[in-house]
Formats: structure tokens, sequence, C-alpha cells
């Protein structure tokens, strides 16, 4: 360990500290619950690594007077590890209480798919991890290199950005407080009138986590996402008119019946396509790059390895990839009930993880996680795992809890290997070591999947999984498995093949765009996100990605670490955190029946109200990210 480690002249840095993973846990459990509670109310979750950064150099100025690189390097590993698992077990998870395969999340299986998922995510992306981070010019990995450079810009030793982050939390807390709590501000405010026979509605969810949301993803993103929503509720609900048993519902029921039922589907299709289109067009990158794996492990048998290019070693890989697998087959014979079937599903589990963990990692190193399409890939793999299941004639509930126990599993990993994917690059800018990332990766796995299960649960009785919280990829993969493995309502078929074909002609026009350099792109996936989503989601996000664009404007030609750490983001983080902690804080008062709610004016009133509240949230962004950096 100690030969001035081999290759480097200089000594070890301190990275791998106690301090450091303990307050890497902390960070990390308090974004797990907050990206429970964001992806099971918006359908997405946010990085949580860059507000990491922050908070870890802030606080450790605050306690040795002096930012930490490497140790911050090691916090910000730990506290995205959790951050992604959270959304591998909210997109896939919920859909077996939603069809009634569970009453509620148990304990042990929910963490244990979260523990195993996660963990088997890291252990396929390390073999990966030169031929993709190290030796491919073409991958630029965004957030991972935007994180180096905000720890590398640490060492001014400015505690503003920490601060920051804190008012963010406040501020959205308060706002949970008089929405969900007091009840002063309404939720979402929204209205629809029928004209020619048709439904047309209007409305916006009053959340600064959207807003925020909208501010961090830009605007290209927030934009595709509302165009999305608005083909979906503002072309596809009209142009269905009153369908045959509808007649009696209101214009604003009309509206959220049809796109439950049959507009949704749209982007279905069109996730659908863009999840095989996603694998399909990184194939050669992923053939490169495994083909790189065997010279890459048999150089560094035969010559010493430098610090900054030491992985885990393949003994220690080895075990604990053999201790996941014990506890998989474990798992899925206590939900299959059949040791053949566990074999089965055991089997193509291990083969579509390795194989869309590649993807995934690939995907984020072009795009950036924010565009890396988890909920199109966990889609195609859903439905790959079915067609084998039913071929095989599985049926009912066994083969629910098989599909969803492989596609949760399988989520779970591609989520955690985007996310390891973006910190060894930041790891390989800063020149930290390799191993300890991974391990501070499996930590920070570890310990926060014993929290995802009672959040999950607090909340499916608080507010309503599905209902209150519409979980909207969990109601999609229940929808999926309970109409093919005949639990549920036939899916509409007609409207999943539209949703594909306007996909395919999407990807066209984006191709014709990128072949042109156009400025303008049409990515699939936040457009079919878009319509997928509540077009009420879209609202605030939009608002957040024109603030974000004004002020880059303003802004033009500041440095990459002033770009990525800018006031804005950084309370848009405390924004997203604030609300989501308070949402999970609220849960516990509406669990024990403690009303909080105190009625001051009417339903008018309220949303006038509503309305202002958010365009001063929206203001204050605006003013605080003004100012160029932190």
């Amino acid at each position: 360990m100690n030969k001035n480690d081999d290759l480097n002249l200089e000594p070890a840095p301190k990275e791998f500290t106690p301090f450091a993973v303990f307050l890497g846990l902390l960070i990390g459990i308090v974004m797990t619950a907050a990206n429970v509670y964001l992806g099971l109310y918006a359908g997405m979750t946010v990085s949580a690594a860059i507000p990491a950064a922050v908070i870890s150099m802030g606080v450790f100025v605050i306690f040795f007077g002096k930012a930490h690189v490497m140790e911050s390097n090691i916090v910000k590993t730990m506290a995205s590890a959790g951050e992604s698992l959270a959304a591998g077990i909210i997109f896939t998870l919920p859909a077996l209480v939603i069809i009634g395969a569970w009453s509620d999340f148990k304990f042990w299986p929910t963490t244990l798919i979260a523990i195993t998922g996660g963990i088997i995510g890291i252990l396929f992306m390390i073999p990966l991890r030169r031929a993709l981070i190290v030796e491919d010019e073409e991958l630029s990995f965004p957030e991972g290199v935007a994180s180096a450079v905000i720890l590398e810009a640490g060492d001014s030793n400015d505690k503003t950005g920490f601060f920051v982050i804190l008012k963010g939390v406040l501020w959205g807390g308060l706002f949970k407080i008089f929405s969900t709590g007091t009840k002063w501000i309404a939720g979402s405010v929204e209205a629809a009138f029928m004209g020619g026979g048709r439904s047309f509605f209007f409305g916006a969810d009053i959340s600064p986590a959207l807003l925020a949301v909208g501010y961090i993803v830009e605007l290209e993103v927030a934009l595709l996402v509302f165009i999305g929503g608005v083909v979906g509720w503002s072309i596809g609900i009209p142009l269905l008119g009153v369908p045959a048993g509808m007649e009696n519902l209101s214009a604003l029921d009309l509206a959220w019946e049809l796109w439950s039922t049959k507009i949704r589907f749209l982007g279905v299709g069109a996730m659908i396509v863009g999840g095989v289109w996603s694998i399909i067009s990184v194939r050669k990158g992923i053939m490169s790059g495994v083909s790189e794996l065997k010279n890459s492990y048999q150089s560094k048998e035969k010559k010493s390895v430098a610090r900054t290019d030491r992985d885990m070693s393949l003994l220690s890989m080895a075990i604990i990839f053999g201790l996941c697998l014990v506890s998989i087959l474990g798992l899925y014979h206590y939900l299959i009930g059949s040791w053949g079937a566990t074999i089965l599903t055991t089997a193509i589990m291990i083969f579509a993880t390795f194989i869309l963990v590649a993807v995934s990692s690939y995907i984020v190193g072009l795009v950036g996680s924010s565009n890396n399409p988890v909920s199109g890939i966990t889609i195609s793999a859903l439905l790959g795992i079915s067609i084998i299941f039913l071929v095989l004639g599985y049926e009912g509930q066994s083969a629910i809890l098989a599909t969803l126990g492989v596609a949760s599993i399988v989520c779970c990993a591609v989520c955690t290997a985007g996310d390891i994917s973006q910190d060894l690059k930041t790891g390989f800018i800063v020149k930290a070591t390799p191993k300890y990332q991974q391990w501070a990766q499996m930590i920070g796995v570890l310990i926060p999947a014993f929290v995802i299960a009672p959040i999950l649960s607090l909340l499916h009785h608080a507010y309503g999984i599905g209902q209150g919280l519409k979980a909207p990829q969990a109601t999609l993969f229940a929808s999926i498995t309970g109409s093919l493995f005949g639990k549920g309502e036939k899916l509409p078929y007609d409207m999943i093949i539209i949703g594909a074909v306007m996909g395919v002609v999407i990807i066209i026009i984006d191709k014709i765009l990128e072949a042109k350099k156009s400025r303008m792109r049409l990515y699939l996936m936040p457009l079919a996100v878009g319509i997928y989503l509540p077009v009420t989601l879209a609202i605030p996000m939009l608002v957040g990605g024109i603030i974000r664009h004004v002020v880059n404007k303003k802004h033009h030609g500041i440095s990459e670490a002033e770009r990525h750490s800018d006031k804005g983001v950084l309370l848009s983080s405390g924004l997203i955190a604030g609300e989501a902690i308070m949402g999970v804080v609220l849960a516990v008062f509406i669990y024990f029946n403690i009303d909080l709610g105190v009625e001051i004016y009417g339903a008018g009133v309220r949303d006038i109200v509503s309305i202002l509240a958010l365009a001063g949230i929206s203001w204050y962004l605006w003013k605080i990210s003004k100012r160029r950096k932190s």
C-alpha cells in the first residue's frame, strides 16, 4: 500500500476518512428521503452530487478551517449513491402495492432489492471504468466534470454556498408547511371547460421543488417536457372528445380520466422506442468498452498500478457479488415460491443488468445523468422479461412478482451505475483513488437502503401512493404487468402504437436537426416523459427553466465552476430538499391523524394566494441567481 504509491511521487492524500464517511452517510440519508418523496410526487429525481459537494466543503471550512477536496469527493460520492438508489426503487417497487400484490412495503424484501440492485450496478460498472472514463475521449460525463470543477474551485474556503442551500431548505420547508400542513396554499391550481364537445384543461402544480427542478435541468429539457405536456393535454385530450361512458363527467374530471386511461400511454409508446433506441445508439461504444476489459485486467496483473488507477480487487468483487447472488436467490424464492422459476429469474436479471448497466454508463457519459432514459430502459427491460415469462407459461401473481422483482433490481443497478460513472469521472479529474470511491459508493448504497422501506410505508399511509403521490412510473409498471398477466385492465395498445410511431418520427426529425448542426434539438425522452406526466408538473418546471435561461444569458462567458455552482443551482437544491423533507415530516402528522389545517379563506382566494406565493418564490430564485457565484 505504501510504496510511495508505486508510481506516484507524492504521498497518498487523505480521502476515505471516518469523518468523510460519516458526513457522506448523513447527507446521503437525507437526500435519499428527499428523492423518495420527489420521485413519487413528480416522477423524477435530481442529482445530489453538486449540493453534496458544496455542503461538504462548507462543513469542512466551518469545522476545520479549510476545504478538503479529496474528502469532499468521498462525501459527494456517498451522498449521490443514496439518491440514485431511491430513484431505482420508487420507479418500480411501488407497483407491487398499486397492483395489490403487497398490502404495504415489506421491509426486508424492499431493503434487499435496494442493496443488491445498487451494489450489482457498482460491481458491473467497475470493469468498464478504464474503457469508458479514462480512455474514451468521446464521453464527457458532464455532471462529473462539473462536480470536479466545483471541488477544485473549493479551495477558496467560501462558506456562502453552504448557507444558500440552507436558505433554500428553509423556504422549501416553509412552503410545504403552508401547502400540505395548514393548507393555506393549494397543491395545484387547475380548471377545465367544455367547448365543441371537447375538454380543454389548464393548470399548474404550486411547488418550489418543481420550479427548482426546471432551473437545474435548464430550459432545453424543461421546454421539451412542457411541449410533451401540450401534445398530450392541449391536443390529445381535445381530439378524443367525449368517449362513451364518460358523458356525465365534468370537464375537469373528463380531462383527467382521458389522460389516465388513454393519453399517457402515448408517452409509454414513445418511451419504449426511446429506450430501445438508446440501446441501439450506444452499441458500438459498449462493445468497444467491453472488449477492453480483458486486456485491462491482464495488464494490471503484470505491473504495478498507480494509486489513481487502482480499482477494488477482483477477490473483493467476487465475494461481494457472491453474497448478492445468494441474497437474490433467497429473495426471489421468497417472492415466487419455486426454485426453478427463481434460478431462471436470477439468470435473466444478471444478463439484463450487465447489458443495461453498460448502456446507462455510456449514455450518462454522452448526455449526462439528467438525460439518462432510465424510464425507457426499464420499460424495455420489463417488456422483454414479461415476454419471456409469457412464453414460458407463467401467469398471475407469481409472474408479476418475478417480473417486477427483476425490473426493480435492474432499475436500481442502472441508476446506481450512471451515478458512479459521474463520480468516477470526478475522481479521475481531481486525482482521487478509484477503489476508495467504489467502497464509498457501496457504503453509500448499503446504509441509506435501510431507510427506504419505512419512508415508503409512511408516505403510502399518509398520502396514498398512486393517488396523492401519483408515482407515475410505478403506476405504469403496475398497469403493464397487470394487463399482461391477467391481474388488471387491458392496456390501450392503439395508443401505445401511436406513441411508438410518434417516437420514431421524433427520432428522425432529431437526426435531421443534428445533421444540420441545429441549436434546436428534439430529444425523445423528455418529450415522452412530458406526455406521460400531468402537464401541471411541466408548468413550474418551464418557469424554472426560463429563469435559468435568462440568468445564463446574463452570465455569458463565466467559468464552468460558476455556471454549475451559481446561487440559483444551490438555492434550487435547497428548495427541493426542503420541500421533500418537510413532506416526509408532515406525513408523520397525517399518519397519526393530526390535522394542521386552518381554514382562513375560500378556495378561490386560496388559488390566487397560491399563484402569488409561487410567483414570489420564482422572483426570489431569479434575484438570488442573478449574482454570479456562490
